[in-house]
């Protein structure tokens, strides 16, 4: 348990170094410095990381992080961080305020260090209150090569149910019901029960294009999504889920819908 709980340390200081960076030496620095080389952020698609960041001016503007909830798999290979940021446009003393929830994947180098592989978020209005309390993840059952072989698996099943059956029952079977939920324009949904609140019920079709990477008991997926509500307009967007293994089945730890927007 110790080794557990040293490595859930080791992911919540990996976010809170970079929300540090960030505060005192500006976005840009920040990002540059932890992204790994082939580290993804979404502008609005996928791209290379340090090559977008690279290309972006010097900036003022100041990006605030607070991570509350971190999980590393249990080799130490891949880790998460998720939590409310605030961006300030014109410094640490701008009034006008944006507000967000993100979700960074974090991988470890060959060095032992660790580098985001994957940078994702949604905004939503100012919340009524401001949480930063820290909480443990649970803890997850022994890893077989069997069990970390059905990831994909599981991943896929999730897909297949989503677009044949909806959203609500995907997430009913293959989500843990401390899961949580980030949806544009919305706080954070936490739990499985309360998951109605932001979980659409339109027609749902996902990307034919899905990147999974698991190690040990900890994985993730993206791939992209068109919904179609009721009106009949379609929304597009990027869907990224954490997956950890318990007890010889992967849920949904995580979920992430991340519109791309209109033209």
């Amino acid at each position: 348990m110790v080794a557990n709980e040293n490595r859930f340390a080791n992911s919540s200081r990996n976010g809170k170094s970079f929300a540090r960076t960030a505060d005192e030496k500006g976005v840009k620095t920040a990002f540059l410095e932890f992204l790994a080389d082939d580290g993804i952020v979404f502008h609005p698609m996928a791209i290379n990381g340090k090559e977008f960041w690279r290309a972006r001016p010097e900036s003022s503007a100041s990006l605030s992080r607070y991570p509350v909830f971190a999980d590393v798999s249990s080799n130490g290979v891949l880790g998460y961080t998720t939590g409310p940021g605030e961006f300030r446009p014109k410094g640490k003393s701008d009034t006008t305020v944006y507000y967000s929830e993100y979700a960074t994947i974090w991988r470890k180098q060959a060095d032992g260090n660790y580098k985001v592989a994957l940078d994702i978020g949604v905004s939503h209005n100012k919340p009524l209150s401001f949480d930063t309390n820290w909480e443990s993840p649970k803890t997850s059952a022994k890893v077989s090569e069997e069990n970390k072989l059905l990831a994909a698996k599981f991943i896929n099943s999730f897909f297949d149910t989503a677009t044949t059956k909806g959203l609500g029952k995907a997430y009913k079977m293959f989500a843990a019901e401390d899961a949580r939920f980030l949806r544009d324009g919305k706080f954070p949904i936490i739990g499985k029960a309360n998951a109605s609140a932001g979980i659409e019920n339109s027609k749902i079709t996902f990307g034919k294009s899905v990147t999974i990477q698991s190690a040990g008991d900890l994985g993730y997926s993206v791939t992209t999504y068109e919904m179609k509500d009721g009106d009949k307009k379609i929304k597009k967007g990027i869907v990224m889920q954490v997956w950890k293994l318990f007890d010889g089945k992967w849920q949904i730890v995580l979920d992430v819908f991340s519109p791309i927007p209109e033209k």
